[in-house]
């Protein structure tokens, strides 16, 4: 957190939390009361900021968001959350310390991709970020409710950035909550040209050393911050009240 307080860190953790949520809408990732993004609490790092339950995130605020505890009691203000927001949420935060910021929504392309059963291939440059740094949910088993669940989502998560849960649709994480949102982004998009690159013929992949070579300079934590400040800044100056 370097020289900012706790209190100035929250701040600014969830005024990146209400943007993305806000950036989700305007990019199509909600649909109906769908969709869940959250960010770790610097001061009790074992509570978490949530979106409400049932709220369009194109109109949510700063204030609007809600701090969860660990047993998915809401101690910071008012409303409900997703069950399976908490469920996946809250197992994530809880083996994975090194993650700030998780984001998952039902995403068109992510939907689409996640039928398939299988990883995305390093089709494109943007692509590698993701090249061995993700996994697969190999399994469906309704709307995830119960922490077994959550665990295996948790588990194929492992140390990577993204999941691809099958027939469900993609969940990413980061350090950060401009980590998170990008990679979810970035990996929609993949996603899209992959669907339509095997549509159109056979792709030719990148080969494995040059895939590697590429994550280790677009796929780091500080790319992911850094693509994502251009679209905080202008859904911010497009939508000042999200920081009320």
């Amino acid at each position: 957190m370097g020289a900012r307080s706790v209190a100035e860190e929250r701040l600014r953790r969830k005024q990146r939390l209400a943007a993305a949520l806000r950036l989700f809408h305007r990019y199509g990732f909600d649909e109906g009361a769908g969709g869940h993004l959250t960010v770790r609490d610097p001061g009790e790092p074992h509570r978490f900021w949530i979106n409400p339950f049932g709220r369009s995130f194109g109109r949510l605020c700063v204030s609007d968001l809600l701090l969860v505890d660990s047993d998915g009691t809401v101690v910071d203000g008012e409303g409900t959350i997703n069950p399976a927001g908490y469920a996946i949420h809250s197992r994530i935060h809880a083996v994975r310390p090194d993650v700030v910021a998780a984001a998952h929504s039902h995403s068109v392309y992510g939907r689409a991709f996640a039928t398939l059963g299988r990883l995305l291939d390093p089709l494109t440059q943007d692509a590698c970020a993701f090249y061995e740094d993700h996994g697969l949910h190999d399994g469906y088993s309704g709307v995830v409710l119960d922490r077994d669940e959550a665990d295996r989502i948790a588990k194929a998560l492992g140390p990577g950035k993204a999941v691809i849960l099958r027939n469900h649709g993609l969940l990413t994480v980061g350090g950060s909550v401009d980590e998170a949102a990008w990679w979810f982004f970035s990996m929609d998009r993949c996603c899209r040209i992959q669907l339509a690159a095997e549509a159109a013929g056979t792709p030719v992949p990148i080969a494995p050393a040059e895939a590697r070579l590429t994550r280790a300079t677009i796929g780091t934590p500080g790319l992911g911050r850094l693509n994502f400040r251009p679209m905080y800044e202008d859904v911010v100056h497009a939508e000042p009240d999200l920081l009320d």
